[in-house]
């Protein structure tokens, strides 16, 4: 799994873990900020967070044009500088007016622009790593490795966040309570129901602090709106931190990855190796075969990136906000990191080559085990979780079924036969049609989960009397997950691989023009959350996916033909 990959993916992977860490600590909570602080609806926040993921993927397209220009490094490390200037506005308290939203867009802005110079060419990066023929064959290996460091970041974003909001709502006397911000904006602008006034007053009597408890409701209804978005506030803070985390690993390695630092116009000028040169032809299905790709994957990233939005609602509004039993597990950050890094360790025990190593794996396995037991045992009996905590399930399924994805693609590579030559591992195109039909099955869970629970519309702002258990939005979470696997690091690797060498930057600038679309069309959900029935969501979703899925197999001739060796 780890054997002779070259030392300089680890530094690149580790410098993005500390980036992504601080985007998705921020992208756990940014939807419900946006719906605390400013009181917008639904549909207003979800236009605003699908944008704002359009623009960040967006951008890579400027970066890449640009990298193609001036070199892949320049454009990583400005963009990191431009990326902690937006995150410490971000971290800025403001009044929910017009300054405080022009200030938060100009944030939104600048991350974007930065997440853009960065991340597509970090990547590249590591492509041209595997352009050596002594790496070659193991670039696909390489990029799911590189994707499953990017989700340990991940991983531990929505803990990270919801203990900060934790701490500094314990600091103010107060306890999360996922309905008190639609109803006290309700209450503030006067347009609250009889019912929801009597819901309102029963939340705050559960506050811990007997000040607040007595505050009156209005006053009470500011001050927890205040006071969790300066949480908020905290939670995005953190980003600015990670990113100082990032550039101090990056310039520590440079070294180990300077010779990949270079494209196609540094190393004609320098007289270095230079990529084997395409005809015009060549160049043109290659680019058109890519471009066939990017278009099937927008409905993907359109199902996808539910995570922060609808699905994060549904956590919020019809998932039981307690947890008790063995499901505690899965909502405690640690344990779940000691199952996660107990998965390559068991790996390890028939990987290792001498007995020693396999008695070393072995005994760590046990010791992790032992200690997740631990922690679990020491959990209280019932467990209060809020609604971004579901984020980290996607992120760690990522981190511990890579090596599981690795192990069945390399049984499938090596398992030559007379119709497969080459093994039996499917191609890339072909594996991005099979991660859209197991998206499918992922929203076919939401569906069922939904069926006769009460629309949006009609819980009116508050949650749903009958909540369902957790077990249904962690299953979509592990399908889609399986979907991600064989869609994403593989289609990173894809590019990188067949991108003709004088529009490397560019290509992979448009692999995430691609997401932004897929982005930016994720707020139909949005859009439709109280105006149809919740089922139907998922429905469409599912859809979408399915007929994406039956697109990519009906190219998948051409796509591997314009693409071939």
């Amino acid at each position: 799994m780890f054997k002779g990959q070259p030392k300089a993916l680890y530094a690149l992977a580790l410098a993005n873990t500390g980036e992504r860490f601080g985007y998705y600590t921020m992208l756990a909570i940014f939807m419900l900020f946006l719906q605390a602080k400013f009181g917008w609806t639904g549909a207003l926040a979800s236009t605003i967070y699908s944008i704002f993921l359009a623009v960040v993927y967006f951008f890579p397209v400027v970066g890449g044009i640009l990298a193609d220009k001036i070199g892949y490094g320049k454009c990583v490390v400005t963009g990191i500088c431009i990326m902690f200037l937006g995150y410490l506005a971000l971290s800025i308290p403001t009044p929910a007016n017009a300054l405080g939203i022009t200030l938060m867009l100009s944030s939104l802005l600048l991350i974007a622009l930065g997440t853009g110079l960065f991340k597509g060419n970090l990547q590249v990066i590591v492509g041209n790593l595997y352009d050596d023929p002594k790496y070659s064959a193991k670039r696909d290996s390489a990029f799911s490795l590189f994707y499953m460091a990017i989700n340990i970041g991940a991983m531990f974003a929505p803990s990270a966040a919801t203990a900060i909001t934790n701490r500094f709502l314990t600091k103010a006397g107060l306890i999360y309570k996922a309905d008190i911000p639609v109803l006290a904006h309700q209450f503030i602008n006067r347009d609250i129901s009889p019912e929801n006034v009597n819901k309102f007053l029963d939340l705050q009597s559960l506050m811990p602090s007997d000040a607040v408890r007595q505050m009156l409701p209005g006053d009470f209804g500011r001050y927890y709106i205040d006071h969790l978005s300066s949480a908020y506030n905290m939670g995005f803070a953190v980003a600015c931190i990670s990113l100082i985390v990032s550039i101090a690993i990056y310039f520590a390695t440079r070294k180990w990855f300077k010779h990949a630092d270079i494209n196609a116009k540094q190393a004609a000028s320098s007289g270095a190796r230079a990529d084997v040169e395409l005809t015009p032809k060549q160049t043109k299905d290659r680019v058109v075969a890519l471009c066939l790709v990017f278009a099937v994957v927008i409905f993907f990233w359109m199902a996808f990136h539910q995570n922060g939005q609808s699905l994060t609602w549904f956590a919020r509004d019809y998932t039981q906000s307690s947890v008790a039993g063995v499901g505690k597990l899965g909502f405690n950050i640690w344990i779940l990191a000691l199952i996660a890094v107990s998965v390559y360790t068991l790996f390890g025990i028939f990987q290792s080559e001498t007995a020693k190593a396999k008695f070393g794996c072995a005994a760590a396995t046990a010791a992790l085990w032992g200690g997740a037991y631990t922690l679990y045992a020491g959990m209280p009996e019932t467990l209060s979780i809020q609604p971004q905590l579901f984020q980290q399930f996607n992120p760690f399924f990522v981190v511990a079924l890579t090596p599981i994805s690795m192990a069945i693609f390399s049984a499938l590579a090596s398992r030559k036969t007379a119709k497969h030559p080459n093994g039996m591992e499917p191609s890339a195109p072909k594996k991005i049609a099979l991660g859209m039909f197991v998206a499918a099955i992922g929203y076919l869970i939401m569906v069922l989960a939904s069926w006769g629970q009460q629309s949006p519309a009609q819980l009116g702002g508050t949650v749903s009397p009958d909540p369902v258990v957790p077990t249904y939005l962690i299953s979509t979470y592990l399908v889609l997950t399986f979907a991600e696997l064989l869609l994403s690091p593989m289609g990173i690797s894809f590019v990188s691989k067949v991108a003709p060498p004088k529009y490397k930057g560019l290509m992979m600038g448009l692999w995430f023009a691609a997401t932004a679309v897929g982005n930016y069309l994720s707020s139909i959900p949005g859009l439709l959350w109280n105006k149809v029935p919740l089922w139907a969501n998922w429905s469409i979703l599912m859809a979408l996916c399915i007929i994406a899925a039956i697109i990519m197999v009906a190219m998948l001739r051409k796509i591997e033909a314009a693409t071939a060796e």
